[in-house]
């Protein structure tokens, strides 16, 4: 399955019920009010959109996520990489490292994760 598009401000929210969960729709009000300066109305719309699209489920009242922190950013790598780099993964490395300096410690965790997925492990 497909994991369905989070946009900008409900992966803002997000993070947040992933941080808390399971979480009650009244603190989520409270903590969407407090770290993203919403109403409570907004709280509740994006609780509905997402349970619409299936991506939390809001139980009589307690809010837990059904898509994941990692697979949310996993479908938005995907996307990003087919999108901007007509689906290679070596172009949007290469890309990323023109830009931004990586660590040693970085460039070691980097070839773990190589090194495992050349042998069948998980990254």
């Amino acid at each position: 399955m497909e994991t369905p598009k989070i946009f900008e401000s409900e992966y803002r929210f997000c993070l947040i019920l992933w941080e808390h969960e399971p979480v009650t729709t009244v603190a989520l009000v409270k903590l969407c009010q407090e770290q993203l300066g919403w109403k409570r109305t907004t709280t509740y719309t994006v609780i509905k959109r997402l349970g619409q699209r299936g991506i939390l489920s809001n139980d009589n009242g307690t809010v837990t996520s059904l898509v994941s922190k990692e697979e949310a950013q996993a479908s938005e790598i995907d996307e990003l990489v087919e999108k901007k780099f007509e689906g290679s993964l070596p172009a949007f490395v290469a890309a990323f490292t023109r830009r931004q300096k990586l660590s040693g410690k970085e460039l070691d965790e980097m070839q773990q994760m190589i090194d495992r997925i050349r042998e069948g492990g998980a990254s």
